[in-house]
């Protein structure tokens, strides 16, 4: 493994989470035949032995240079015993019982193999509803929350990644009050996330104080009427207590529905960037953006070339994943290989615009992030093309929006921004397009030692740039904090460079969003984060806007509004450590399931520092 090329951390990483091990547990495989081994299954998908070798060989350097990489199933799974390539599925819920615990099991078979599922409870009639035959009432979609989360508990997918789950409920639903505050105990549901289901209608009810129907699923009947804006009201107040839930704009989603004769898509995957149909899959990869700059480091420039041929490979990479891949219901493979959706994303953003000495709130960072996601998505979508012309499109093109648009098209969707939890770990990168979180951490070591790291790019320019400063106490001061806003020695333009989430005004965090949705086809992965000083206001400010400038959904997080504060930046504590305050989103526990060490909620993706657990997985 010293041979590799990855760093100790990103080591430490792919052996806790992909390296094959043996029956007594012990690593069995270096990161290099990890990366052979994920190449040669995934090329077993290319028709022709020549064509397998051929592609086979540029998959493997693809990934071994970490311009790009996979979902975790696919590092994980791909030629083993267990070849479930998808990290997240969508199945249904209908209101019948039989059909209930059909699903609960299914979602229950695709956890088993390490996937996340996402649901639409829409269709569940309300609670205390009429049960045809029987004298009972109904127990509620809310109800129904509680059995998957225990359903998931028991699937901790070996201490790897958490059994995940994703509930959106239509804001028509008489439910959605109870819906709303269903954690409002912060103990509750921890397998669940949840959003509300919005349209273009209640968003311009909220805005201008309109009553809104409230509809029994069951009937298509009113059963009440509320004023809009006290739904997205109390909504907003739980989410600036504790962050959840979310909103997921429907309209907007379906106004991108590449296949709207299959009906419409209300449901998305655990971290909300995949809107999918009923038994679709999550099929995603990233690209490690600071492998696409080039020159010196004053001069650095982006690498378009390198960039558009690596699109490429990776766009045919995902097409095989599909057709290498295992689904264990017989459902989702005929929906997967029906539409054949793929999601590739991006992820170092925080990373990239530092090299380039782009502050990430400005005009400058929201104008790259554009063109950069247009550039992906054109290459993306004239790649799928020419799969389509040599292998044929996918089987719903007929009737697709694709169909007016072009004569071949190999996958229904190709981009997505993923929030890559622990890919982009082992790239050594920023999750996604998430600004840093802070600019030093400490890493749990050998016989619990604690050394800590300092943002090689700060230390970069602060070693060169002015030979007069005090390194030494700018380090103390930023291990102190976790920032170099306070620090006065540090110039002004390296402090913009240098901003850190919290640090960003919260409508910058929404424009960055905007900024990528506007080229990516499925949804964009973000934490909106917010200082603990943000008022419910800030919150409702924020979901609007997200809605006015088409974003396909919103997560904020309120620093400190969870009670289990696990990542801290501050003073140092009575036992003289320095501990680190969460800052963005939940924890299902203070403890780490695969190695016991603390768990943080950073960059909007659940993490462990110390052995590269990651709630998100990508």
């Amino acid at each position: 493994m010293e041979n590799s090329g990855l760093s100790a951390n990103s080591l430490q990483i792919m052996r806790a989470k992909y390296l094959l091990k043996n029956e007594k547990g012990e690593v069995s495989e270096t990161p290099e035949d990890c990366f052979q081994r994920v190449a040669k299954t995934v090329s077993s998908a290319e028709e022709t032995p020549e064509l397998r070798k051929l592609w086979q060989e540029k998959f493997n350097t693809l990934l071994s240079s970490l311009a790009f990489l996979p979902g975790g199933r696919t590092l994980a799974n791909a030629g083993t015993n267990f070849p479930q390539l998808a990290n997240c599925f969508v199945l249904p819920m209908e209101d019948n019982i039989e059909e209930i615990f059909e699903v609960v099991k299914d979602s229950s078979i695709l956890k088993k193999f390490g996937g996340g599922v996402g649901f639409s409870f829409s269709k569940i009639r309300p609670k205390n509803d009429v049960i045809a035959g029987t004298s009972g009432n109904a127990c509620g979609p809310v109800a129904l929350m509680k059995i998957i989360d225990s359903a998931s508990e028991i699937f901790m997918q070996d201490g790897k990644r958490r059994s995940g789950n994703m509930v959106v409920l239509s804001v028509t639903h008489p439910d959605i009050l109870d819906f709303i505050t269903a954690k409002k105990d912060q103990k509750t549901l921890p397998q669940v996330n949840y959003s509300l289901g919005v349209s273009d209608a209640f968003m311009k009810a909220v805005s201008k104080n309109l009553s809104w129907e409230l509809i029994n699923p069951r009937t298509g009947r009113v059963a009440s009427k509320v004023n809009a804006r006290s739904i997205f009201e109390v909504a907003t107040a739980m989410a600036w207590e504790n962050g959840d839930p979310g909103m997921i704009f429907l309209d907007r989603i379906n106004r991108d529905n590449p296949t709207p004769h299959l009906g419409p898509i209300e449901a998305v995957n655990l971290c909300g960037e995949q809107p999918l149909l009923p038994y679709e899959a999550c099929n995603l990869g990233s690209l490690n953006l600071v492998k696409f700059l080039k020159g010196k480091d004053d001069l650095l420039k982006i690498d378009w070339q390198k960039l558009k041929k690596t699109v490429e490979v990776a766009v045919r990479f995902l097409d095989d994943v599909i057709s290498a891949g295992h689904y264990p219901l017989a459902k989702v493979d005929r929906m997967v290989k029906a539409n054949r959706k793929i999601g590739l994303g991006l992820m170092g953003w925080a990373d990239f615009l530092i090299k380039l000495k782009i502050p990430y709130d400005s005009k400058e960072a929201l104008m790259l992030a554009e063109n950069l996601m247009k550039f992906i998505s054109k290459n993306a979508h004239f790649s799928s093309a020419q799969l389509g012309k040599e292998k044929g499109s996918f089987p719903n093109f007929i009737g697709s929006r694709w169909q007016k648009k072009t004569k071949t098209m190999r996958n229904a969707t190709c981009t997505t921004i993923a929030p890559t939890g622990s890919i982009s770990m082992v790239a050594g990168v920023s999750s996604g397009i998430e600004p840093l979180f802070a600019l030093s951490y400490y890493k749990e070591v050998l016989d619990g030692a604690r050394l800590p790291e300092v943002n090689q790019d700060l230390m970069k320019i602060l070693n060169t740039k002015d030979k007069r400063l005090n390194t030494k106490n700018i380090i103390n001061g930023i291990l102190k904090y976790g920032t170099i806003q306070h620090i006065k020695q540090v110039p002004e333009k390296v402090k913009k460079i240098f901003v850190t989430a919290h640090e960003i005004n919260p409508v910058w965090h929404v424009k960055m969003q905007a900024a990528f949705q506007k080229y990516t086809d499925n949804a964009v992965s973000k934490t909106i984060n917010l200082p603990n000083k943000a008022t419910v206001e800030d919150v409702e400010e924020a979901f609007m806007f997200a809605w006015k400038l088409g974003c396909k959904g919103i997560t904020t997080y309120r620093d400190k509004s969870r009670e289990n504060q696990v990542l801290n930046i501050g003073e140092a504590s009575s036992h003289n450590e320095t501990r680190f305050r969460e800052s963005i989103g939940q924890t299902i526990s203070d403890k780490c399931p695969n190695c016991g060490k603390k768990l943080t909620r950073e960059e909007g993706c659940l993490k462990c520092h110390s052995c590269g657990y990651s709630a998100c997985e990508l």
